[in-house]
């Protein structure tokens, strides 16, 4: 039997209908996103927007890490209109005791600013905060929290299973199926924060513009890697990988974009302004290795091959002409560092492939 609804009530289910369209419109925008810098912002607009914050800001942590890694903040300018910005996370080191806390403790923090709620709230994954969300608001906390626990939740989720699709299981590295938007993006970045580029002539191999930053891909390999499995086993060869991985991460920065390519391989990504910074870049960090006393295993060497990236190159070009470079390395002694330009301008090493022949997958 159908129960007749007061006309009273129509207004108000309305507001209510209207309220959950907009809701579900966010968390559709947002998680449209598999870049995470772009869902990043996407989540701290949609959250602003929705719950009329004075400012949100997203803190996270670093994948497997327990400090902060970036920051994305939306906030009120003085005209009313929402921005967004990035904030490095040494820059609001003061501000960052509290939310440290409130990850610490996976507690809730409630607290009054300049005449405003303030709502900190951690992100949880697996029993362990990978971040938190910080609101500012008129709204009292009693209000604003479902609402921020919502998302909170639906972020940890989501950025969970793109995880799960572009990252190595054992060493948390990007894994090769991410190399193509990841450098993409890499590209973009650089051509939107520098000026234009000339290509470099057919006759001069390599990046022609001093003091403009350039995007590099290095492979490194490790060498003899099969004969510490055939000695120490598979158990000790993936901790060679597991902390090959970690030291990776302690050497290169936090722009920089790391990879396990597959086996005993990785790939690096990462900006320099000329051929000479990339090869001390890529030699410290090999001499680092080399340095290192591996469990069990004792002392073990990389080979590492270096190339340009250009504006218009094809991954599978790029990653052939390193490759070269990372072969020559092989076969002239191991645990050294080549660049594909100054070989080929040598003469060392011949022309790259045509594009496509690599198989990114």
């Amino acid at each position: 039997m159908s129960k007749a609804v007061p006309l009273a009530a129509a207004p108000a289910a309305g507001a209510s209908l209207f309220a959950h369209s907009r809701l579900l419109d966010s968390v559709a925008a947002f998680t449209h996103h598999r870049d995470i810098d772009a869902l990043d912002h996407s989540l701290a607009l949609s959250l602003a927007e929705l719950s009329s914050a004075q400012s949100v800001s997203l803190v996270k942590r670093a994948v497997g890490g327990t400090h902060v890694d970036s920051i994305v903040q939306c906030a009120l300018d003085e005209q009313g209109h929402y921005q967004l910005r990035a904030i490095e996370p040494h820059a609001a080191e003061p501000a960052l005791e509290r939310v440290n806390r409130c990850m610490e403790q996976l507690e809730v923090h409630t607290e009054m600013i300049h005449g405003m709620h303030r709502l900190t709230v951690p992100m949880l994954r697996d029993g362990r905060a990978i971040g938190a969300l910080e609101l500012d608001s008129c709204m009292p906390p009693a209000t604003s929290r479902p609402l921020v626990d919502g998302f909170a939740r639906i972020y940890s989720n989501y950025t969970g299973l793109l995880q799960e699709s572009e990252r190595d299981k054992l060493t948390g590295l990007y894994n090769r199926r991410s190399l193509e938007r990841q450098l993409q993006r890499l590209l973009q970045q650089h051509e939107s924060t520098q000026p234009p580029v000339a290509e470099p002539e057919p006759s001069r191999p390599g990046p022609s513009s001093a003091g403009a930053p350039q995007v590099w891909l290095a492979i490194l390999d490790i060498d003899h890697f099969k004969h510490i499995n055939d000695t120490y086993g598979h158990i000790y060869g993936d901790e060679v990988i597991l902390l090959l991985a970690q030291q990776m991460r302690a050497c290169f920065r936090r722009s920089d974009v790391l990879f396990r390519f597959g086996g005993e391989e990785f790939v690096i990504l990462f900006a320099a302004t000329d051929e000479a910074t990339v090869h001390a870049v890529l030699e410290r960090f090999r001499q680092r290795v080399a340095e290192y006393a591996f469990p069990q295993v004792g002392l073990v060497t990389v080979s590492i091959g270096y190339a340009h990236v250009g504006v218009h190159d094809y991954p599978a070009s790029v990653l052939d002409r390193a490759d070269k470079a990372l072969y020559f390395a092989k076969n002239n002694g191991r645990n050294s560092t080549y660049g594909y330009e100054s070989l080929r301008a040598s003469g060392a090493v011949g022309q790259t492939m045509a594009p496509g022949a690599i198989d990114l997958f």
